[in-house]
């Protein structure tokens, strides 16, 4: 455009910046082209203007005489090294300013979380009549109701306050939170709980029960005490580092391992213990308790293991005997011992649920719970003798006997609680009907919880019927399956023993069996591979999953309700990060 509006007549030259400039009016980083023209007269000069004004260039007067070209150069170089100076040092004091703030933000942070904090639980609270006090109603501990009032009565003394506190216990209608005292050991079993429901006010707390039976159905079905050894060994790991874990922040898998670390104790301990009671290290076993109750029966069988062995002497004092190691009716044994004792351990726990159901019913004053609804429908089987006869016979009457009561259980929960509270509610009511007047005094908008509105209430026997109907079908079905729901201990617990059967022969004495190096020290790591991640991983995830699934179902459906909510104290350490 310049060569065609002066017909030619300059020189321009251009190049481009080498970093980007911030334009001034957008504070944007763009690039720009430092270009120079060279022009004669003063129309070129005018079109030259015009052309750069519409292109949107900003133009700078260069002066023709060199001395003051340099003069001009000195002072624009003297400007930038004054700019650069004034900029480094802004920078400098930026920096400093938030170092200074940074030591502090934290802190600060903090203050302003717990006075929004303070803030807000007083905006709950209402002014009186007078405006000179506040009035608040909350939920507090039985136990904590004279230190609250001691706190309160100093909180008064300190401030010099003219109105002293008047503090005291209300009668409220709706039903207070739940709140159990834990500590570092009984917390995690305590949070497991109410994953699944936060237990009544005042019901009995499955908590208490399951730090025992918890890790031991988790140990029924994990029993190796080799294995065992490993948890006990990370449990100590995480128990000798909770002072520096408890203070930094953990990924969320190995903050819930940290949370969870007495669990994790618990069940090793236990693993070790049925480990010791099965006889496994490893799905190896050992003479630890004495020798074994069985030997060859002749000298001809005097090299055997698994055929041949005659019972010799008292059983092995503790466990099974290792003699059934290897031996041709191990499996059979096995599976015949843990599959009855999977079912004896199912029946104890469920009984535990009813025992403490009785006690929940009796505690609440729910008479008709305890007479037509606690019925224990679990009729055992009895080991049957056939070389005696008369064993045989008194177990077959106690069975018969059994099953003659749990059909009898059956109409006896469905049919005498719904017409017990057809009575109940005739008796309440009877003469108490009235009828509203036809006037347009009366407030036809009854509240729906006013006295009237309960008043009015009709009892609907066919729904108490049908829900009476459902309990009873959920109970009796449920006595079946909740007990073959055991069984999962036996299966799980002879699946635990196959595999590390299965990686001890098949992997590490495979492996042994050569001569070559190599070969054992891959058999070596494989085998610590598939321990470590199938066995302690995936194994313990597994068992994990199902004690908790035999709780939260099989033993606590038995009498635990869980429609409670958690009591909730103001606290500044339960304040965290992400409050507003």
């Amino acid at each position: 455009m310049l060569f065609r509006a002066t017909r030619g007549n300059m020189l321009f030259n251009q190049t481009p910046s080498d970093e980007e400039i911030m334009d001034p009016s957008t504070s944007e980083m763009v690039e720009k082209n430092v270009f120079v023209v060279f022009f004669s007269g003063e129309q070129a000069r005018t079109k030259i203007l015009k052309i750069c004004e519409a292109f949107g260039a900003n133009c700078y007067p260069v002066p023709e005489d060199i001395t003051k070209q340099r003069q001009l150069t000195r002072e624009v170089l003297s400007r930038l090294s004054d700019l650069e100076a004034t900029l480094d040092a802004g920078s400098r004091h930026r920096n400093n300013a938030l170092n200074a703030v940074g030591y502090s933000l934290t802190k600060w942070m903090t203050t302003v979380r717990r006075e929004k904090a303070v803030y807000d639980t007083l905006n709950m609270l209402n002014f009186d009549v007078t405006k000179k006090c506040l009035v608040g109603e909350g939920w507090c501990p039985t136990f904590a109701k004279t230190q609250i009032h001691e706190v309160l009565q100093r909180a008064t003394s300190d401030s010099n306050s003219q109105v002293g506190v008047i503090f005291h216990v209300m009668h409220a209608v709706e039903s207070p939170p739940t709140y159990f005292r834990t500590n570092k050991l009984t917390n995690a079993f305590q949070e497991i709980i109410d994953a699944y429901g936060v237990a009544r006010y005042q019901e009995a707390n499955p908590a208490v029960y399951s730090v025992v039976t918890y890790p031991f159905l988790f140990a029924v079905m994990f029993g190796d005490w080799g294995h065992g050894l490993c948890l006990l060994l990370g449990a100590l790991y995480l128990l000798a580092r909770e002072r520096k874990l408890s203070k930094q922040k953990l990924g969320s898998f190995m903050e819930m391992l940290f949370g969870g670390r007495y669990v994790i104790l618990l069940m090793a301990l236990f693993s070790i213990y049925c480990g010791l009671i099965y006889n496994e290290f490893f799905s190896v076993p050992f003479h630890i308790f004495g020798g074994s109750a069985y030997k060859c029966r002749d000298t001809t069988c005097s090299d055997a293991y698994t055929a041949g062995l005659v019972k010799y002497r008292d059983p092995y004092p503790f466990g099974v005997d290792p003699s059934w190691r290897g031996s041709r009716s191990e499996l059979p044994y096995l599976n015949s011992l843990k599959m009855k004792m999977s079912i004896l351990l199912g029946i104890a726990q469920m009984n535990l649920g009813l025992i403490l159901s009785f006690f929940n019913a009796r505690f609440f004053g729910s008479s008709l719970d305890i007479r037509f609804v606690l019925v224990v429908f679990l009729s055992s089987h009895a080991p049957v003798s056939k070389t005696t006869g008369m064993t045989y016979v008194f177990v077959m009457c106690h069975q018969i006997l059994l099953l003659l009561l749990a059909f009898i259980a059956v109409p006896w929960m469905l049919f005498p609680k719904p017409f017990a509270l057809r009575k109940i509610h005739m008796e309440r009511f009877q003469g108490r009907t009235y009828g509203l007047l036809g006037t347009s005094e009366v407030d036809l908008d009854v509240e729906p919880d006013s006295a009237r509105s309960h008043q009015e209430e009709e009892f609907n026997f066919s729904e108490i019927f049908v829900h009476q109907l459902i309990h009873s079908i959920e109970f009796v079905l449920g006595s079946v399956s909740n007990t073959a729901s055991y069984l999962r201990l036996w299966a799980l617990s002879l699946a635990h023993s196959e595999l590390s059967t299965v990686f001890y022969e098949k992997v590490l004495l495979l492996a042994w069996g050569y001569e070559n190096i190599l070969i054992r020290l891959i058999g070596v790591v494989v085998f610590a591979f598939a321990t470590a991640f199938i066995l302690l991983m995936m194994e313990t995830l597994s068992a994990f999953l199902h004690a908790l699934r035999l709780h939260w179902v099989e033993f606590m459906g038995k009498f635990f309700h869980g429609d409670g909510y958690k009591f909730k104290p103001f606290s500044f350490t339960l304040i965290s990060d992400d409050d507003e």
